[in-house]
């Protein structure tokens, strides 16, 4: 802070010395420290604050940078909810799903049946089919 050696810190004691006097130099003294040590202290407390507001500043930022970065994730998955739901509607539409498209649903039948059986192959009797 101050570029003060020790010369010059000897020069200053003596001058105090001569123009305080032996019998008040160490009250003065005494109350030259306490002052110094209020000065630091308040100095210090000044640079905590001032590191503190720094640091809140900085955790806005970051929070605010949080808070933007989920809302974007948010919107994602929803743009991609939605384009799912539409995917799955136009396949379901495709397929003729009853529910998606709201007709009531086509009887099912097993396939081949009410055909008449291949012409290579016999009909089985009824004796066959138990057997």
């Amino acid at each position: 802070m101050f570029d003060i050696g020790f010369s010059e810190l000897l020069v200053i004691a003596v001058v105090a010395l001569l123009v305080i006097g032996p019998e008040k130099l160490p009250k003065v003294a005494r109350t030259a420290g306490i002052m110094f040590g209020r000065l630091q202290r308040y100095v210090n407390d000044v640079k905590a604050d001032i590191q503190r507001e720094v640091e809140l500043d900085e955790l806005k930022k970051l929070r605010s940078q949080f808070e933007d970065a989920a809302k974007s994730v948010e919107q994602s998955v929803g743009d991609v909810d939605r384009e799912m739901r539409a995917v799955g509607d136009d396949l379901n539409r495709s397929i003729g799903d009853p529910a998606a498209s709201g007709s009531a649903p086509a009887p099912e039948t097993a396939p081949g049946a009410g055909l008449p059986p291949p012409a290579d192959s016999p009909a089985k009797t009824s004796s066959e089919a138990k057997v």
